[in-house]
């Protein structure tokens, strides 16, 4: 053993252990290897720093920008959605839906993205069904990390492990390369999911979400607008149709408020904002806010042609991309005092409408409208999300005291995903078919989604995860510098002398556990990066193929399934209130039976000689 690979293998310990401890961050042990490398001799500063322009390394920040638009469409909150509506109150089912849909979802997108997109999905379905987050969470994780192995381009590591088998000179993997093995990993994780849930942590979801802001059916519940909700659809016959909505009252009703109206587009229904330029239509439907406890409902819908429709309590939360609400206070300087809540017109300068209102503790639940507000009063408002904002920043008579949890998952380009989906399929087809090179087809495809209007420049560089690019340029000269000074061949002799003579495949199940082991304190990128040069060397030492011994680096790089250590784990530990115990119980099982599959179809897919 040389001294510059002694020098090299002690910077990379130490990196190894800081990583482990996250202590400094990872971007900066990155950088800091990148400092030290150089000064070793073993690379010069050019190379520490040639990540930069790596075709990878590009093409990982370009999915990043991909992933981003499916976001900000509401790609996946709608497939959320449909899981909420689908799954019903069966936890088997909603699990097995949720797997599959993270599991597919991740092979195009990050999975941390993924995830960080259905933990909300995953407290509305626990808070709806009174079920518990743990016993969801960690499955969708576990569906998240299985996501890598499902195409070329679903994670990190895999880019990383294509880069060093073109880099040695070899073709590397298509796109769905990998999707054989993952497809059956993915299948038998979520039958042993559905079998291990019982061992998961039972807690509720407010036990897990601690102190939290109001969610819109808390307000629902509290000012009782699920007895007083209506929807109404306008009749060919109504006399509405043709009407301008100039007032937000139905004619004749002044209690009766119309709060929002449906109508149906090209690609479904969608919610108006109820204005004075508005003009109902035959099949509009109209959400209703009455407090008319005089009025004879059967005549009253009769002589509107209006026609009631099934509403449940849930309609504001179902709404919630559309329809908004928030509390808002009498301060001391209103002009507002002594005005009842019917002379506000909130429609006329911020399209809102006020359907409560609470005194105290108290909430006005019949007659609100006629009451005479005093100071401290709190109303409830209803409507487009873009008013509540313009009321939260010009609202003077106002101060708004809180908004709803489902402000946070308001998308900026709901209207665009069908045109996120086309720019995606747009991508994948062109890596499929093989016309440009990857990073070609991922940059067509932020175009398109550009183009698009589903993302602008300043969604697309704050998609960038800048601190996961760092850390993979940085740990990129490590395989370099090991490469030079003899690490590589030493730790591949070492390998081949230990367990070489009990086979091949004996050998590739220890590279995976050695990359199992190493991915229990670093990050699944920069396991990658420092494992695929000696999984190479040591084929090349056997005389075998390439291909199985990069695979088999990549599948066990996104197993990382028994720590907290992993992002996609560290972001449902919370949630749903997890130890390090519960992901060793957990993922260990299931880290033998990613094993055993990825032993038993990897040879079978990739022959080894």
């Amino acid at each position: 053993m040389n001294t510059e690979l002694i020098v090299v293998l002690l910077l990379l310990g130490t990196a190894v252990v800081m990583l482990a401890l996250n202590r400094p961050r990872t971007d900066a042990v990155a950088i800091l290897a990148m400092v030290t490398l150089p000064l070793t001799g073993v690379i010069d500063p050019s190379e520490a720093l040639t990540g930069f322009g790596n075709p990878t390394v590009v093409l990982i920040a370009a999915m990043f920008v991909i992933g981003e638009g499916l976001a900000r469409t509401g790609v996946a909150q709608r497939l959320g959605d449909w899981l909420v509506r689908t799954g019903g109150g069966s936890e088997l089912r909603l699990l097995v839906l949720l797997m599959t849909i993270v599991g597919l979802m991740g092979s195009v997108m990050s999975s941390t993205g993924v995830v960080a997109i259905f933990i909300p999905v995953v407290m509305r379905i626990a808070a709806r069904t009174g079920g518990s987050p743990g016993r969801l969470m960690m499955p969708m994780a576990y569906a998240a990390l299985v996501s890598g192995m499902l195409t070329l381009v679903a994670t990190a590591p895999n880019l990383v492990v294509n880069y060093e088998l073109i880099r040695q000179g070899e073709e590397g993997f298509e796109f769905f390369s990998f999707t054989p093995i993952g497809l059956p990993v993915l299948a038998l994780g979520i039958v042993y999911m559905a079998i291990a849930r019982a061992w998961l942590p039972y807690n509720n979801a407010e036990a897990s979400q601690g102190r939290r802001r109001p969610r819109l059916m808390d307000w629902v519940t509290l000012y009782g607008l699920a007895d007083r909700e209506e929807r109404l659809r306008v009749t060919g016959a109504s006399p509405l149709v043709g009407r301008s909505l100039e007032a937000p009252e139905l004619p004749g009703v002044p209690d009766a408020r119309i709060v929002a109206v449906e109508r149906r587009g090209r690609l479904g229904r969608r919610v108006l904002r109820p204005s004075a330029a508005t003009e109902l239509r035959a099949g509009d439907i109209l959400l209703v806010d009455r407090d008319t406890p005089g009025v004879d409902r059967a005549e009253l819908l009769e002589r509107l042609g209006l026609k009631p429709l099934k509403l449940s309590g849930a309609y504001f939360a179902d709404r919630s991309q559309e329809v908004g609400m928030a509390e808002v206070m009498v301060p001391a300087d209103s002009r507002l005092i002594g005005k009842t809540v019917s002379e506000l017109r909130m429609r006329t300068r911020f399209d809102l409408s006020a359907v409560g209102l609470r005194r105290g503790r108290a909430a006005h639940l019949e007659g609100f409208a006629y009451e005479k507000l005093k100071l401290g009063d709190t109303l409830l408002l209803v409507g487009p999300w873009r008013g509540l904002r313009r009321l939260q920043s010009e609202g003077h008579d106002l101060v708004v005291l809180g908004l709803p949890a489902e402000i946070d998952e308001v998308l900026p380009a709901a209207k665009r995903a069908p045109q996120a989906v086309l720019a995606l399929l747009v991508t994948v087809g062109l890596m499929v078919s093989e016309l440009v090179s990857n990073v070609q087809a991922a940059f067509i495809g932020c175009l398109l989604m550009g183009l698009f209007h589903c993302i602008d420049f300043e969604s697309a560089y704050r998609s960038i995860s800048w601190k996961s690019l760092v850390m993979i340029v940085g740990m990129l000269p490590f395989a370099t510098a090991l490469e030079r000074t003899g690490g590589v061949d030493l730790a591949a002799d070492g390998l081949i002398a230990l367990v070489g003579g009990a086979g091949t495949l004996v050998v590739l199940g220890s590279i995976y556990l050695i990359t199992v082991l190493l991915g229990l304190f670093v990050v699944n990128t920069a396991n990658a990066v420092l494992i695929v040069p000696v999984a190479l060397a040591v084929a090349e030492e056997l005389g075998a193929s390439p291909y199985p011994f990069a695979m088999i680096v990549a599948l066990a790089a996104s197993s990382a399934f028994m720590t907290p250590i992993s992002p996609v784990n560290a972001l449902v530990a919370t949630a749903g209130n997890y130890g390090f115990a519960d992901f060793v119980r957990i993922g260990l099982p299931f880290t033998l039976i990613a094993m055993a599959v990825s032993l038993l179809l990897v040879p079978l897919l990739l022959p080894l000689y």
